[in-house]
């Protein structure tokens, strides 16, 4: 797969089809890219060019530590930074879970990038909140105090990073465990921040703000919870929204955890809902 050297880390991308409007898509958590390989290539059968990449701290792409805002911070400007290099500017941003949360700060940040905002499984809630941050942050930190950056690279998440770039054990085993820890404490107050807003990364009135079209599909369990699905699409001017893609359940019933069979099998009616979305915007209709 192609790479590219952005803001001082590479990035392991692929571009599927050749011509037409951009979009990109962001897997959730810190997972690979692949997953989305077949819903790109729906998309892409519509004339559509889908930008795939694998973030920094994810899959095949190096790592980079960073003590600067938050993670999904420094994931969207290096998604912004890539589409620039490859003439993809403006583009359709679009994920689910933590890439929703990327495409999100990506459309606060660099608003006359994005031609419109395709969603699915939004975070948001206490529950999610204390459940994600120890899921990204705590545990490591807590690895690093307790076995340096050697523990660190022990762990099921960086070890799968170092099996698909054998560098990155060089670069975690250089840092200073007390500098990882350090980074590792601010991504997570960060994110325990965001307990009270509407969804995790975005007050009400930066969502109020946001004025391109969204396509936002809900998802069903406890942490992405329809509720937060709801509100973000109460607050987003020119949302679409769906909640109907997957088994529905009561709000006081969901599921502990998302269901990947579930959400696989519904991505032909997923992709139908982004393609008459991005049709509208771009006049293809």
């Amino acid at each position: 797969m192609p790479e590219a050297r952005v803001r001082g880390v590479i990035l392991n991308y692929e571009v599927i089809g050749s011509e037409g409007p951009w979009i990109a898509l962001t897997p959730g958590s810190r997972r690979s890219y692949h997953e989305l390989i077949p819903l790109s290539q729906r998309l892409a059968q519509d004339g559509y060019r889908v930008l795939l990449h694998d973030r920094r701290n994810c899959g095949a792409s190096e790592v980079g530590i960073e003590g600067i805002g938050s993670e999904h911070e420094i994931w969207a400007d290096d998604l912004h930074a890539l589409a620039g290099q490859l003439g993809a500017l403006p583009l359709f941003v679009g994920g689910s879970s933590a890439g929703a949360r990327l495409a999100i700060l990506f459309a606060l940040r660099h608003p006359e990038a994005v031609s419109g905002l395709l969603l699915w499984r939004l975070t948001g809630g206490q529950h999610a909140v204390q459940k994600l941050a120890r899921q990204y942050y705590e545990q490591f930190a807590e690895m690093a105090k307790a076995g340096g950056m050697a523990a660190v690279c022990e762990s099921e998440h960086f070890k799968e990073c170092i099996a698909a770039r054998a560098s990155n054990r060089e670069r975690l085993m250089a840092m200073d465990p007390a500098e990882f820890i350090r980074v590792m404490d601010l991504w997570r107050d960060n994110f325990l921040a965001a307990a009270t807003l509407p969804i995790v990364g975005a007050t009400e009135e930066q969502l109020r703000n946001l004025k391109m079209p969204v396509c936002l599909i809900a998802g069903n369990d406890k942490v992405h919870t329809p509720v937060t699905a709801r509100k973000a699409a109460s607050l987003l001017p020119n949302a679409v929204f769906h909640d109907d893609v997957v088994e529905k359940h009561p709000d006081d019933n969901l599921l502990n955890d998302w269901n990947p069979a579930e959400w696989r099998s519904r991505e032909p009616r997923i992709a139908e809902l982004f393609l008459a979305l991005m049709a509208k915007a771009t006049g293809r209709s």
